[in-house]
């Protein structure tokens, strides 16, 4: 469905500034964090944030203009050109795939935090057990703890895919190849954006048809995206798991019920399964700080539970 001419000339330097990185995508969150909604699904309500007082979180006017400048320039650039290119390097023949396991990738992504912000009052791996310990609390199933504990693991695209900066590693993500849905956040800065005006790609379906499938799209490259490619041939993770990873930044869709018309059989329960896992990003990065060393013979045998190659390229 999508066109075969790519765009391969980007420049291969990326912004290694891991404490910029973070400061965007915390501030991406708490905007999400005040967008919302009180309803929840999948199994059971989360129970972890239910005393937590979430006007506390930055208010939505402190951020504004920062997330807003990040979103113009995310917006421009995500293109199917740029997209096609992007897929086209994961997978190309010549990339090198580093081999590490998943712990070493954790620790891996704490020295890009480490590295450029020393000062930081909260580790990668700390922020990741956060994530699966309130999972884990609240007594959800143990491949879904260790998507809590791995979903952010994408961000180590900036070490092995040749990431152009923040805005093709962060942000909420939207599919491609279609009209840019006006319950994106920011719609008006998609105006700069060269698909918007194309006849095919700013259609309303676009390169799609209706009932094609959430699989079908083609989501905008971020560390989402690119961690869902690493894992889906080379974990046992179920697929809502896989869900969870691929569209937990995808709030047009999870939590404003944009691009529905693309949903297929099927489709409605990895929805749920991301609803169900959006808290658990989002409101546990106030909880007390985890012991690494503590809960780290937990994670790896849940780790070897579900990853049967020890190794991961990535």
């Amino acid at each position: 469905m999508a066109p075969a001419a790519i765009i391969d000339d980007y420049p291969v330097s990326a912004v290694h500034d891991g404490a910029a990185l973070e400061a965007i995508s915390d501030a991406v969150d708490e905007i999400n964090v005040l967008k919302a909604k009180a309803k929840q699904a999948f199994d059971a309500k989360s129970k972890f944030d239910s005393e937590k007082d979430k006007t506390q979180f930055r208010q939505y006017e402190v951020a504004c203009e920062r997330v807003k400048n990040f979103y113009r320039e995310q917006h421009e650039k995500q293109t199917v050109a740029y997209n096609l290119s992007a897929r086209a390097r994961f997978y190309s023949a010549a990339r090198v795939r580093p081999e590490m396991t998943i712990w070493e990738a954790m620790e891996k992504l704490n020295t890009l935090i480490d590295e450029s912000d020393p000062d930081t009052s909260l580790s990668q791996i700390q922020h990741l057990l956060q994530s699966a310990e309130a999972i884990r609390r609240d007594g959800k199933p143990r491949w879904m703890q260790l998507t809590g504990l791995i979903h952010d693991l994408g961000k180590l695209m900036l070490f092995f895919d040749g990431a152009q900066g923040q805005w093709d590693v962060v942000g909420d993500t939207f599919p491609v190849g279609c009209a840019f849905d006006k319950r994106c956040i920011y719609p008006d800065t998609f105006q700069a954006n060269p698909d918007a005006k194309d006849p095919v790609f700013g259609a309303e379906n676009g390169i799609y048809h209706p009932g094609c499938g959430m699989q079908n799209l083609m989501m905008s490259w971020g560390h989402d995206e690119y961690l869902y490619h690493v894992v889906k041939d080379q974990s046992t993770l179920p697929a809502e798991a896989l869900a969870m990873i691929r569209y937990h930044s995808f709030y047009p869709w999870h939590k404003e019920g944009a691009y529905r018309q693309f949903m297929a059989p099927g489709d409605e329960v990895l929805l749920r399964a991301v609803q169900a896992f959006n808290p658990y990003d989002l409101y546990s990065k106030s909880d007390d700080v985890p012991s690494v060393e503590e809960l780290k013979p937990y994670y790896l045998e849940l780790i070897d539970e579900f990853f049967p190659e020890k190794k991961i390229k990535w």
